[in-house]
This record gives C-alpha cells, sequence and structure tokens, in this order.
C-alpha cells in the first residue's frame, strides 16, 4: 500500500500544480500586458512621426502655393490686357466645350418631317 498514492496525497498534488498554472498564467498576463504596452507606445510614436511629416509636407506645399499665387497675381497686375485677353479666351473656350458635350450627351432630335 506504500506505492500508491492516496487520495489526500492526489489532491493536494493536483492542488500544487493548479497553483503553479495559475502563477504561470499571471506570468504570462504580465509579460502580454507589458509587450501590448511597448507596442502601443511604439505605435503611438510612429503615429506622432507621421503626422509630424505630412504637417510639415502640408506646411510647405501651403507656402509654395502662397508663393506661386502671388506671383501670379503680381503678373496679372502687370498685364490687366493680357490677363483679360486669356480669361476671356479661357471663357469661351468652357463654352463651346460645354455646348459640344451638351450636345453630344443628349439624345438625337426626332425630326418632324
Amino acid at each position: 500500500m506504500a506505492d500508491t498514492p492516496s487520495s489526500d496525497d492526489i489532491q493536494k498534488a493536483l492542488e500544487k500544480q493548479i497553483a503553479d498554472l495559475r502563477k504561470e498564467i499571471a506570468k504570462i498576463n504580465k509579460t502580454v500586458s507589458a509587450r501590448s504596452a511597448e507596442m502601443m507606445d511604439d505605435a503611438r510614436e510612429q503615429a506622432s512621426s507621421l503626422y509630424e511629416s505630412a504637417s510639415d509636407r502640408a506646411s510647405k506645399a501651403t507656402q509654395q502655393l502662397r508663393t506661386q499665387a502671388h506671383a501670379v497675381s503680381e503678373v496679372a497686375r502687370e498685364n490687366p490686357g493680357t490677363t483679360t485677353a486669356v480669361l476671356g479666351f479661357v471663357g469661351i473656350v468652357g463654352f463651346l466645350l460645354g455646348i459640344a458635350v451638351g450636345q453630344a450627351s443628349s439624345e438625337p432630335r426626332r425630326r418632324w418631317y
């Protein structure tokens, strides 16, 4: 009988194994929590970096657009006759294109005869 364990010994062994498993699960939870916190920090830093980069690019593009718009307005002020002629020509071309597109997209007319 000495070789067969008693039910108390089996229960104690199982309780010890359960306690060990609980400790392991707690360690794993702490490790996962720490890793996820690190990953969140990395993602936050990367997002911040991307935002700053996009913000810088947008700022530079806006500044360049302002510079070009200022240059165009200066040329328009220096040459009002040319500006009027160019805008008038563009307006006429746009009007004619509008008529052409309107005619092309409309149904063919039926003749009354």
